[in-house]
């Protein structure tokens, strides 16, 4: 393998190990530990934590150590007040933009989502692929980046609210409706309606995190 993608098998398995809670929030590690998880050098795993540290998932420590980004509220809203600035405003663009088949194609991704047999685990990759699907053909360079930047920095509060819901049958259904729901108010063409949609999906998901960390 080059060094290249060695850093960057690195930056994902750390980053999912962050996102699982497997690498727990606030908790100190050297490099020489996190190296010895992954098996390789010093110097991969010191690059992958440096991209890790622009995605606010860690913190670097003067010397040879990282701390995993504690969780908190304040954070947390401070995400979702920057998503809300965004992706509504790129959704009432995205939805004039978006065609029939892929609309379609997102319903039925949406249906899957609803399908008990998946946790948030499984279907996370589908669900950031799928939010970016809705707003990808109104959406900059720059707006992917920042959008792509939140829902990571994100993701691990999600992982706790809904995995606390996920035991309970009725959530896979909402889930999907959720889901479903989004695509129905972009199908309209209406900007204001397709931006009201994302306004309301933010705000529960926001509401279920929250209190999931209370």
């Amino acid at each position: 393998m080059t060094a290249r993608s060695v850093v960057e098998q690195a930056t994902q398995a750390l980053r999912r190990a962050i996102l699982t809670g497997a690498l727990a929030p606030g908790a100190e590690y050297s490099l020489r530990e996190l190296a010895g998880m992954l098996d390789i050098s010093f110097i991969p795993i010191r690059e992958a934590l440096r991209s890790l540290e622009s995605e606010g998932l860690v913190i670097m420590r003067p010397g040879r150590s990282a701390v995993i980004a504690p969780l908190g509220l304040d954070d947390l809203q401070g995400i979702y007040r920057l998503r809300r600035a965004l992706e509504p405003e790129i959704a009432a663009r995205s939805c004039l933009l978006l065609s029939e088949a892929e609309l379609d194609r997102l319903a039925e991704r949406a249906a899957e989502f609803g399908a008990v047999g998946h946790d948030m685990a499984e279907i996370y990759d589908d669900h950031h692929a799928f939010h970016l699907a809705l707003v990808a053909p109104a959406a900059t360079t720059w707006d992917i980046q920042v959008l792509t930047t939140l829902w990571r920095a994100g993701e691990r509060y999600i992982r706790i609210g809904f995995g606390r819901l996920d035991p309970g049958p009725a959530e896979h259904q909402r889930r999907g409706e959720a889901h479903g729901e989004l695509v129905a108010a972009f199908r309209t063409r209406d900007p204001a309606t397709a931006s009201a949609a994302v306004e309301r999906h933010l705000a529960r998901n926001e509401k279920i995190a929250l209190a999931a960390l209370s």
